[in-house]
């Protein structure tokens, strides 16, 4: 995701001419407890304006909920760190790439066990297969997110440890097979980094949610990988059947709606929502039901404060909502 620093005249016109008398006095605690919690702070000519479009998206969740109370929805939605933002200037944070390098790294296509008996659900979390949620900030980096979560994974099943790997590391290095840092990347273009150079823990390569110059130690490598396997495109069945046997799995979605920028809990489920144009990379980490309603487990890179303690429950066999299963991967270690 990433953040323009600009912004038109028109709206700082906007933002001047707005006063503290157009606000509801109602929600002037509110205002000030989310800007505490969310450590924000503007200079005087742009405060007026992000309280209006703060109080446009209070209004948008009041009504979003009551609709969840009537049953037009099967998720909630709340205020969180995207609540001061427009959503075009949301749409303007989401930057997934779809570069297809799967040819250069021996990828593969996952083949599930014919008549395979899958379970009901799956959580890889308490197998200590998940590192805490992370924050990519306002950056564009949520496919690296994407790349070192899955990996983490693999690592895990392979070796038992889980090492929280660095970010940072592939935006920094990567240029070269494509990456863009801030301004997004590829999970396929990623791994075939990854094949050739390695990767770095986090510890030893933290995260800054910028672009930086490529600094690391070769003897601070502790994980590679030897090649990639694709899930089908658009199968549902397919990844339900790569979750459940191989870990968590590496997903791409349309992510480009203030549903999910507000998202809180529920199953989330967008009927305008894309299965090709995918913006946001995420990790598959399980799935289950709710009130006999199929979700995927999925983890997002938005900090522990975004949906139900940085995690989203995504609906499940429903026509690949949000394209779930569109760009579905998983690196061999």
């Amino acid at each position: 995701m990433k953040l323009s620093l600009f912004v038109g005249c028109c709206i700082i016109s906007m933002a001047a001419l707005t006063t503290s008398s157009m606000f509801d006095p109602v929600l002037d605690e509110a205002w000030l407890g989310w800007k505490s919690f969310h450590r924000k702070q503007y200079n005087e000519r742009n405060a007026n304006y992000r309280r209006m479009v703060w109080e446009d998206n209070m209004k948008y969740v009041a009504k979003h909920n009551l609709e969840h109370s009537m049953g037009k929805h099967t998720f909630t939605v709340g205020m969180n760190q995207f609540g001061d933002l427009t959503f075009d200037e949301f749409r303007h944070l989401l930057s997934a790439s779809s570069i297809n390098d799967a040819e250069k790294i021996s990828s593969k296509v996952f083949t599930a066990q014919q008549n395979i008996q899958l379970p009901s659900t799956v959580d890889w979390r308490p197998k200590g297969y998940v590192t805490s949620v992370k924050d990519q900030g306002q950056c564009g980096s949520c496919w690296a997110f994407s790349t070192t979560g899955v990996l983490e994974g693999q690592v895990f099943n392979k070796t038992g440890k889980l090492i929280s790997l660095s970010e940072q590391y592939l935006m920094d290095c990567s240029r070269a097979v494509g990456n863009a840092g801030c301004k997004g990347g590829s999970v396929l273009a990623g791994f075939l980094f990854i094949k050739e150079k390695g990767i770095t823990s986090e510890q030893s390569y933290p995260y800054t949610a910028k672009d930086g110059n490529c600094t690391f130690n070769q003897n601070d490598i502790v994980a590679t990988c030897k090649g990639v396997q694709q899930i089908p495109s658009g199968s549902e069945v397919d990844l339900a059947a790569a979750v459940a046997t191989v870990g968590p799995i590496s997903a791409g979605i349309d992510a480009e709606h203030r549903s999910f920028m507000l998202y809180k809990s529920g199953i989330f489920y967008e009927p305008r929502c894309s299965t090709t144009k995918l913006d946001h990379g995420i990790l598959v980490v399980g799935y289950g039901t709710e009130n006999q309603k199929p979700f995927w487990i999925v983890k997002n890179s938005w900090g522990a404060s975004w949906g139900n303690r940085g995690y989203v429950h995504m609906a499940k066999d429903l026509d690949n909502n949000c394209g779930i299963a569109s760009n579905a991967v998983y690196p061999e270690v």
